[in-house]
């Protein structure tokens, strides 16, 4: 199972079981969704993850953890005025069922953690489909980095941003990019999705390569040249 659960104005709770087993939950801007999911789901939570400690990413930690108190809750150093059960910036974590490397994304945010499951990337607001999230550190060299870690994972891995930003990210990248034809062909295919309310992701690490301008980022100049251009589009 995967579930991309909308909340706030454009934000997912991400919700992931293999094999209906127990399920993981990655960032919670509001308890509302997810609690109505599991009224109707009556499945386990083995964890709570969370990328990073912007407000629509952990709003709902206080009541998840009202009606959840046994669920372990995992972040960053970041993250650690929440409450965590592990605080991890980089490594692996094993939960019940599941093995979870912690990725360093920081950029976004210094200590901006992404998680890998099951070949499922939960990217939180470092790497969205077609772009990537702002600098508000202004370390722009951190978020490169960050970037060219996802960018070294497998090309089968499914990217799981927190945002649904595609439409406008398509729009950006198609007066940057040479090759226009897979950018122009990913943006018919997700305006049919957000026109049957579905979510524009998963998406393929290895599409991201082919459509995503700052995947394709031959260095850092180009980089921040392309981040700054996005952050007045």
């Amino acid at each position: 199972m995967l579930n991309a659960i909308p909340a706030l104005n454009d934000n997912y709770i991400w919700l992931y079981s293999r094999d209906n087993l127990s399920v993981i939950v990655i960032d919670i801007p509001e308890i509302s969704p997810i609690l109505s999911f599991f009224e109707q789901n009556p499945y386990k939570i083995t964890a709570l993850l969370l990328t990073h400690n912007h407000n629509d990413h952990v709003a709902g930690v206080a009541e998840f953890k009202q009606h959840f108190p046994d669920v372990p809750i995992i972040g960053s150093s970041e993250c650690a005025y929440l409450g965590l059960n592990h605080e991890i910036n980089e490594g692996e974590i094993v939960v019940d069922d599941y093995k979870i490397q912690v990725i360093p994304t920081g950029g976004h945010t210094a200590n901006h953690v992404s998680f890998v499951v099951d070949g499922h990337l939960f990217s939180g607001d470092c790497l969205f489909s077609a772009g990537c999230g702002r600098v508000f550190t202004g370390d722009y060299a951190q978020m490169f980095d960050s970037l060219q870690r996802l960018n070294a994972l497998p090309d089968n891995t499914l990217v799981c941003a927190g945002h649904e930003y595609t439409l406008s990210n398509l729009a950006f990248a198609e007066t940057v990019v040479s090759e226009k034809s897979a950018v122009q062909n990913q943006r018919v295919w997700v305006e049919q999705l957000r026109k049957q309310g579905l979510s524009s992701m998963p998406t393929k690490l290895g599409l991201e390569k082919t459509i995503n301008p700052f995947l394709n980022a031959d260095n850092l100049a180009e980089f921040i040249r392309l981040r700054q251009a996005k952050d007045r589009f």
